[in-house]
């Protein structure tokens, strides 16, 4: 066979607009490896997240240039590939059923990359209907290729795209369960409130669907140490420094207020199993703070701007910024152009973008371009916070625990959920008349919703 490799250079690409460098953080392909395009042949991290450079071409790995830890400049020479001729790809190509004989007989009992997908292998299988599960991986530690998906295809595997299970009928699927129940308004007395009482609403205050899990980092440390060292991640070294650069910078002030939710716990309590059959995703509070809040903004623009030293900017488009916190570290993936979407579409957003930050799947455009800040606080149980601005935001608000307390309503004593509603802000731009202003509008639009709210 003649040598019609030809071999090229792999360059560090510029993941996002302000990077100028990222490290290396592990080799997916080594020296000799065969290589499909699109295939990742390595992890990179970047004071932002995590993220897989893919091969453009077939072929095999040549050298690698650039060490796993090394810091690597947008533009510089990471590693080469030998690409393969045409010729010499066809004569390697083998029939899908051999393919698959070979890709079960190889796959390794190191299972631990088995759920982590490329983009091209998503994209791949969404688009023959696959469920990634069922599919055999070959390539390292057990993660499934492009070879694995489209083996599993050619072997008659591919089906049609699912259909959507959302009801033909949506209006009528969202408000069934509401046929015959009146409304329920603040100032429902204790006995009303009982007979629509839901366990869902816990008296610890925590609503989580599950509890809490408790993480489960183990650190080692050198022998004999009355200490243990941490290296800091890239990550970690980018929030402490905005979280610096933000308390040094912006005057913070904050301040607080309570919501009655009782009607906000009702309509979820009754929507959310419906919900939960016909869209897939949980149907949670946030969606609905998400929406509150985003209103909000529209009546009060000035929450949703930066400082600029001689002038104010006032972003057009309200792109939320949600806290997901995981057991090393919190990630700001955002729900671009926010006040465009209904609560339906919120609550999507905040599950695939949970899902994503939690399975190391975000991507670098999936942090950029926040303009506010929302953090679910109450999901852990907290009652009271003092959250950090965002820089370089205007505000940044919490939403605390749901917990049932004796509250006045018309001179009577009644049980009502209620929570709290914590806004720091940046007092350069926001002064504490708009800022009791925009959280007066947000406590309305949270305590406005009844049972004839609509999802969609």
């Amino acid at each position: 066979m003649s040598d019609n490799k030809q071999l090229i250079d792999v360059f560090m690409p510029q993941l996002a607009e302000s990077l100028v460098s990222a490290t290396v953080g592990k080799w997916l392909k080594q020296p000799g490896d065969r290589i499909e395009q699109y295939e990742p042949i390595c992890e990179v991290i970047t004071d932002k997240v995590n993220a897989e450079i893919p091969s453009t071409v077939d072929g095999i790995m040549g050298e690698l240039i650039a060490e796993e830890g090394q810091t690597i400049g947008v533009g510089e020479v990471i590693c080469r590939i030998s690409v393969i001729s045409t010729n010499e790809s066809v004569s390697v190509n083998k029939p899908a059923n051999t393919v698959t004989a070979e890709a079960s007989s190889t796959i390794s009992s190191d299972q631990s990359m088995r759920s982590r997908y490329s983009p091209a292998v998503q994209s791949l299988a969404a688009e023959h209907g696959l469920n990634l599960a069922d599919i055999p991986g070959t390539g390292m530690a057990g993660r499934i290729t492009r070879k694995d998906v489209l083996a599993y295809v050619e072997g008659g595997h591919s089906e049609q795209a699912r259909p959507s299970t959302v009801s033909s009928d949506v209006t009528g699927g969202i408000n069934s369960p509401f046929q015959g129940l009146s409304h329920t308004n603040p100032a429902v007395t204790p006995s009303q409130y009982v007979e629509n009482k839901s366990p869902a609403a816990r008296n610890s205050g925590l609503h989580l669907n599950e509890n809490p899990q408790i993480p489960n980092n183990v650190i080692e440390g050198q022998q004999g140490r009355a200490e243990t060292l941490i290296d800091i991640t890239p990550v970690r070294n980018t929030i402490a420094t905005r979280m610096r650069q933000s308390v040094s910078e912006i005057p913070h002030a904050w301040t607080m207020i309570e919501v009655d939710v009782t009607n906000l716990v009702l309509i979820r309590n009754k929507l959310k199993d419906e919900f939960k059959r016909n869209e897939g995703v949980n149907l949670t509070y946030l969606a609905f703070l998400l929406k509150a809040v985003v209103n909000a903004i529209k009546d009060y623009p000035i929450m949703n701007s930066v400082w600029a030293t001689d002038k104010i900017i006032v972003k057009r488009d309200i792109n939320i910024s949600l806290a997901v916190g995981t057991d090393d570290t919190v990630m700001v993936p955002v729900i671009q152009k926010a006040d465009q979407k209904n609560i339906a579409g919120l609550a999507k957003e905040v599950e695939d973008l949970a899902t994503k930050t939690r399975q190391g799947k975000l991507k670098l455009d999936d942090m950029q371009g926040g303009t506010f800040t929302v953090n679910n606080t109450g999901s852990f149980g907290s009652v009271l916070s003092y959250p950090i601005i965002n820089y370089p935001q205007a505000a940044i608000l919490t939403f605390e625990s749901i917990v049932k307390r004796p509250v006045v309503i018309n001179d009577m004593i009644a049980v009502r959920s209620m929570a709290n509603i914590c806004l720091s802000l940046d007092h350069r731009i926001l002064d504490g008349v708009i800022c009791g202003r925009f959280l007066q509008r947000v406590k309305e639009n949270l305590e406005g919703y009844t049972l004839d709210t609509k999802l969609y």
